[in-house]
């Protein structure tokens, strides 16, 4: 997968280091790095990737690593200085919003993953995450896909670690912007229900 960096960009400034997918909380008005991915599908009309990374610094994105490893798609890799999770992913859903107004936005992360995802995030072993699901599975998070590689919300599983006193509260910026990640994901679904089937379902779903 092709990364270009934020040094790439025209008239880049130098990219903050990463901190994770989240950093310490913050005290009120306190800015603090958030690190986040937005994927998209890009519109027939801009497939010249020289001139989507032009329109995405000029709108603000230059604190993102850009993925392109399937043509006609993208993966922004941001760590954006905010004052909270909804506002530094809300900005750069703006800033993508204006650079590339046709672009479809495909998902929004950290927030689907695999056991092994949960283990590296919180640092367990696999075989650690797989005995707590197999020995709480009354309790444990139902997933959002099950099959031979089950899939889970973040955070949905980071809170009930949390409830269990197995998450470390100074990871809490992980949980902020994984339970923003998945609002952005929910309303993206909401988006294209219909709205006299979503009243008839969600019933006997919710």
């Amino acid at each position: 997968m092709q990364k270009l960096s934020a040094g790439s960009w025209p008239g880049a400034r130098e990219r903050p280091k990463q901190r994770g997918l989240g950093s310490r909380k913050a005290k009120s008005g306190e800015m603090m790095e958030f690190s986040f991915v937005l994927k998209y599908r890009l519109a027939e009309s801009n497939q010249d990737l020289d001139d989507v990374i032009e329109r995405l610094a000029e709108a603000g994105c230059d604190d993102s690593l850009i993925g392109t490893g399937t043509a006609g798609r993208i993966a922004l890799d941001f760590t954006r200085e905010a004052e909270s999770a909804d506002a530094a992913v809300f900005s750069a859903l703006s800033d993508v919003k204006r650079a590339l107004p046709d672009a479809e936005l495909i998902e929004a992360g950290p927030d689907y993953v695999g056991l092994s995802d949960i283990a590296n995030i919180i640092g367990v072993s696999r075989q650690y995450m797989r005995k707590l699901w197999t020995e709480n599975s009354s309790s444990f998070p139902p997933p959002v896909h099950a099959g031979s590689a089950s899939l889970w919300h973040l955070a949905d599983v980071l809170n009930w670690l949390s409830a269990k006193g197995s998450f470390e509260s100074e990871k809490a910026g992980i949980l902020q912007i994984a339970d923003t990640a998945m609002q952005v994901n929910i309303a993206k679904g909401q988006s294209r229900t219909k709205l006299d089937s979503c009243k008839l379902f969600l019933p006997l779903v919710a």
